[in-house]
């Protein structure tokens, strides 16, 4: 069992640098359950205001490559990053690759970067409860910018745009026809676009197609931030600057507007949604398989035994309040 002051002795050590403690936080935050959901909230309730970038867009784009550039830079401007690269879940063994994280091994040895990968844990948004809590943690701990990497499996990546407060949409030279297609889908929700790979012969053809339909708003989600479009090269270093230029002046248009909190608040709801859905199965798993046996064919005693657990349940989130 894992005990409050253990929670808290982590927490104030990692506070102060001890990147084994911080591992070992963000190990309980892996697997959070109606025991452990005060962590969350305790976490959440030292917010620091962290920008939350969401790096999402087509299998073999690049992101990994760019997000490791963006770090040096990142890291050059003074900030403390963190980075959440999500892998998905084997329907089998239901273990992830964890790949990414590998691509990024130049800054492992940073103490101001910190590389986390988790997994999907079977949800097709590709966002997980431990994902969100980690968010919170890395927040709370002073970590500037918190990158968000996603698995990049099309329209389902959608659900980042719950959770991120700057979404960053990743495509590469020849992929036209995919942004035609998918334009009813993730390339909707972004506040920035690269067209990585731009070392590329036919990288101008697809960064005019994009200048071309984010012009018109046919991408990005409207509104007064008008999306750019930038050229990058992960291999040659080009265009990383101007990226991270990017992400800055949309953070100032964030806070200018308001908006920043109100993703904020998006963020939390979700979180509170995920913990929810957790604390039900983690009750339903805690009936005995011989009493669920007992209820079999009998619709009156499961509805009971619904009932039962709704009530408990509710007893234990009537305390979670992540604002």
């Amino acid at each position: 069992m894992v005990t409050r002051d253990y929670v808290l002795n982590l927490i104030e050590k990692a506070g102060k640098g001890d990147r084994r403690a911080l591992g070992r936080l963000l190990t309980i935050l892996e697997d959070v359950n109606s025991e452990t959901a005060w962590v969350v909230e305790y976490l959440a309730s030292r917010s620091r205001g962290a920008h939350v970038i969401g790096i999402t867009g087509m299998p073999g784009a690049g992101k990994s490559s760019l997000i490791s550039r963006a770090i040096s830079v990142l890291r050059g401007r003074g900030y403390r990053v963190a980075v959440i690269t999500i892998d998905p879940t084997s329907p089998l063994s239901s273990g992830a690759i964890l790949g990414d994280r590998l691509r990024m091994q130049e800054h492992a040895t940073d103490p101001g970067v910190f590389i986390r990968s988790v997994t999907t844990a079977g949800l097709l948004g590709g966002l997980s409860l431990s994902a969100l809590s980690m968010i919170e943690a890395f927040d709370a701990l002073g970590y500037d910018k918190v990158i968000v990497e996603t698995v990049g499996v099309g329209q389902s990546e959608t659900q980042v745009m719950n959770v991120a407060d700057t979404i960053v949409v990743v495509t590469m030279p020849g992929a036209g026809d995919d942004v035609q297609a998918l334009k009813a889908g993730v390339f909707e929700i972004g506040d920035i676009y690269v067209v990585n790979k731009s070392d590329r012969p036919e990288a101008s053809k697809t960064y005019e197609y994009m200048l071309f339909v984010a012009e018109k708003g046919e991408i990005g989600r409207g509104g007064a931030w008008r999306p750019p479009v930038i050229k990058t090269s992960s291999t040659l270093g080009m265009g990383i600057r101007e990226f991270v230029e990017a992400l800055e002046k949309h953070l100032e248009y964030l806070k200018g507007s308001g908006e920043k909190e109100l993703r904020l608040s998006s963020r939390r709801k979700m979180l509170v949604k995920l913990l929810a859905e957790k604390i039900v199965v983690d009750s339903l798993n805690t009936i005995a398989e011989a009493e669920l046996s007992k209820l079999q064919g009998n619709v009156e005693g499961f509805y009971e035994k619904a009932l039962e657990i709704a009530r408990a349940t509710g007893e234990k989130l009537v305390n979670l309040r992540i604002q």
